[in-house]
């Protein structure tokens, strides 16, 4: 770690609460551990697991960073001694357990990707965090598959875009819901197939009539409450639904003779406490499947809005005002 700083700017949590809590900090370097590589961060993805951890609801799991931040896109500039593939100089991409809203960041070696060709780091800072996420739910978990129908909820999020472009890549009817007019162009010009203003359709009607009663074979949904027995309306027989988020709450009444009856599968994930190796594991298969479509210009990431390191309060307003579409994100350092 020669020619580094002693300590870095960071983003830091000063009590469960608002925006306001965030607070800029000076703290040393974090140590890099012998499967580790460190990055000097150029940019960091804003995600809606770092507003759970700010209000107190989301902690990070043992071990990790106390800081905000789930991914980051930088410049190798330390590499533990087990590293292989990784070099000081190299441009990656990586999924951070936390630590990512600070000028440096140390993440295991596993969950770095390089920058895709042709894409400038900043825009690289927008990828793992929903790829990754995408990419085990509905092609590892649920199996995706060429000629099924699909449905997203929150087209025009992070992961929406992310889910409605990859899902159209390998061949996937795409059905999505969205809450406005200006959304709905937005996630058309991503590939979308059929989209719903949830404010004004109930998109397990408007799915079931679309599809002439046969419903979609794969669900992604982040939303919870109310929608989960509604999914299973909307859901094929032998449908498959994934539950990544609860943003309505838990649901206390829902009728299990639909599941029953349809077959369903309707599992969840959460990827932040899952180990090294699991993560690791799916960056290899983002890195041959999907890096390929990113460097060949067929899938790109979409930037919302964009706030310095300092404005990292603002930047989560935005994220909870809902308006956003597609990924915000923070540039850091120089």
């Amino acid at each position: 770690m020669q020619n580094l700083p002693d300590t870095m700017k960071v983003v830091a949590i000063s009590e469960p609460g608002g925006p306001e809590v965030l607070i800029l900090e000076q703290r040393a370097l974090p140590d890099v551990g012998e499967g580790d590589i460190l990055i000097r961060v150029e940019a960091a993805g804003v995600n809606r697991p770092d507003v759970l951890q700010r209000m107190g609801a989301y902690p990070p799991p043992k071990g990790a960073s106390d800081l905000p931040g789930l991914e980051v896109a930088g410049e190798v500039v330390a590499v533990g001694a087990a590293v292989k593939g990784h070099s000081a100089g190299d441009k990656v991409t990586a999924l951070c357990p936390g630590g990512g809203y600070a000028e440096y960041c140390k993440v295991p070696a596993g969950h770095a990707l390089p920058v895709p060709a042709g894409m400038s780091v900043f825009e690289a800072a927008a990828l793992p965090e929903t790829f990754f996420t995408v990419w085990t739910n509905v092609f590892d978990r649920c199996g995706l598959r060429k000629g099924e129908r699909f449905l997203v909820h929150g087209g025009a999020s992070g992961i929406g875009t992310c889910a409605i472009q990859l899902a159209k890549a390998f061949g996937a009817e795409v059905f999505t819901t969205v809450g406005s007019s200006e959304k709905i162009e937005a996630v058309k010009a991503l590939g979308a197939d059929h989209v719903i203003n949830y404010r004004e359709q109930a998109f397990e009607k408007v799915i079931l009539e679309v599809t002439g009663g046969q419903g979609v074979d794969v669900i992604l949904d982040m939303v919870g409450g109310d929608y989960v027995e509604r999914n299973w309306k909307a859901a094929a027989i032998e449908g498959r639904i994934c539950q990544i988020a609860t943003l309505n709450g838990v649901s206390h009444d829902v009728n299990f003779s639909r599941l029953m009856v349809k077959r369903l599968t309707h599992t969840g994930t959460t990827l932040r406490p899952r180990d090294d190796a699991f993560k690791s594991a799916i960056a290899d298969s983002l890195r041959f499947k999907v890096w390929p479509l990113i460097e060949s210009g067929q899938i790109k990431p979409l930037i919302d809005s964009t706030f310095p390191l300092s404005e990292a309060a603002e930047a989560h307003r935005r994220m909870e005002s809902s308006g956003h579409i597609g990924k915000i994100v923070m540039t850091v350092g120089s």
